[in-house]
C-alpha cells in the first residue's frame, strides 16, 4: 500500500485519509519511508516516569553515545522542551515532526500535556506525535485530540495475556500495582482500546512490537492481524536489544527479521526503515543531531 493512497477500514467503514492527515503521514519520517529522507523530527525528553516495567527495558538519562529508546542526555522541562522546539525549527526548517517518546512513558507525565497545550498554542504546523505503551491510553485520548496529535506509536508486543506476562514485570494503574497474568490482562485491554478510540478520531496509528525470539516470536503475525483488522496504518517490528531480564537472549537476526515483515505484512503496511530513536534524537532518521542544544542557559 503506498504512502499516496490510504483508505482503511475503521470500525466497518471505508475512510479516505483528508489532505491533513495526508501531510501527517507524507511529513512523518517514522510513517513513510519516503519522507524520512527528506523530512526529520524533534523528540523532546520531558516524561521521565514510567507506569509498567518491560523487562527488555533500561532507561537512562546519561548515555550519550547510546542509540537506543529510553536514552537521553538529560531531562527538559516545559520551558526547555518550548526552547529547544524554536531554536530546532530556526535552524532546521526541514524538521516537520515534535515528538514525545520517553524517556518514561509520556502519558504518565503531566509534563507531556503542558508542553502539548503549548506546542498547539505556539507552534499549530508542526505535526505531533506521541508514543506510547497504550495502559492510559483511552483515558488520555480527549487531551491528545484537543492538543492536535494526529500521530500515535503503540507499543504493542502480545495479544496473549499469558505471553504478556513473560514480558511485563509489573504495571501501576489507578494507584495499585499489578503483576504476571492480572497485570498483562490489564494492559492488553487498554491498549486495545486506545488504538480503537485512536482509529476513530482518524489518528495515524503505528504499532511498535518488539520481537523477542522465545517469548513472542510465534505469536507476532496475530498481532499484526488484530492491529490490521482495526485500521492502524502500520506496524513496526523492533528486533529485541538485549538488556535487563532479556540480556541473555540472542536478538533475531536481519534475516529474522525480514522474515518476519514479510509474513506481517501479510495483514498490515510494515515499516522497514526503524532506526530505534532516541528519546531525544533530533534530525533525520540515521542521521541525528547532538550539536549545542542541550547547553544550559
Amino acid at each position: 500500500m503506498s504512502d499516496e493512497v490510504r483508505v482503511a477500514d475503521v470500525a466497518g467503514k471505508k475512510v479516505q485519509w483528508d489532505p491533513a492527515q495526508m501531510r501527517k503521514i507524507q511529513e512523518h519520517p517514522c510513517f513513510s519511508e519516503k519522507a524520512c529522507h527528506t523530512f526529520g523530527r524533534c523528540h523532546i525528553p520531558v516524561a521521565p516516569k514510567c507506569n509498567i516495567q518491560c523487562n527488555y527495558c533500561i532507561r537512562d538519562f546519561d548515555c550519550v553515545n547510546e542509540s537506543r529508546p529510553g536514552v537521553t542526555t538529560r531531562v527538559l522541562n516545559p520551558d526547555e522542551s518550548i526552547d529547544m522546539v524554536k531554536k530546532v525549527v530556526d535552524k532546521y526548517d526541514y524538521i516537520k515532526v515534535v515528538g514525545i517518546a520517553g524517556p518514561g512513558e509520556p502519558l504518565a507525565n503531566e509534563e507531556t500535556f503542558e508542553t502539548l497545550r503549548r506546542l498547539h498554542e505556539q507552534y499549530p504546523n508542526v505535526i505531533k506525535c506521541i508514543s506510547t505503551n497504550g495502559l492510559l491510553l483511552p483515558d488520555k485520548i480527549d487531551l491528545l485530540q484537543k492538543y492536535d496529535v494526529g500521530n500515535i506509536t503503540v507499543t504493542l508486543n502480545a495479544i496473549d495475556p499469558e505471553i504478556g506476562a513473560k514480558i511485563y514485570q509489573f504495571i501501576d494503574y489507578q494507584g495499585k500495582r499489578y503483576t504476571g497474568i492480572e497485570g498483562a490482562k490489564i494492559l492488553l485491554s487498554q491498549q486495545l482500546k486506545g488504538i480503537e478510540e485512536a482509529v476513530k478520531r482518524n489518528m495515524i496509528v503505528k504499532i511498535n512490537t518488539v520481537y523477542i525470539p522465545g517469548i513472542n516470536e510465534d505469536h507476532i503475525p496475530a498481532i499484526a492481524k488484530k492491529v490490521g483488522e482495526m485500521g492502524v496504518y502500520t506496524f513496526n517490528v523492533i528486533p529485541l536489544i538485549a538488556q535487563y531480564k532479556f540480556g541473555n537472549i540472542t536478538p533475531p537476526t536481519p534475516e529474522m527479521k525480514r522474515k518476519m515483515q514479510d509474513e506481517c505484512g501479510k495483514y498490515v503496511k510494515q515499516m522497514r526503515h526503524c532506526q530505534r530513536c532516541r528519546a531525544d534524537a533530533i534530525g533525520k532518521l540515521g542521521h541525528d543531531i547532538q550539536s549545542c542544544l542541550y547547553e544550559k542557559k
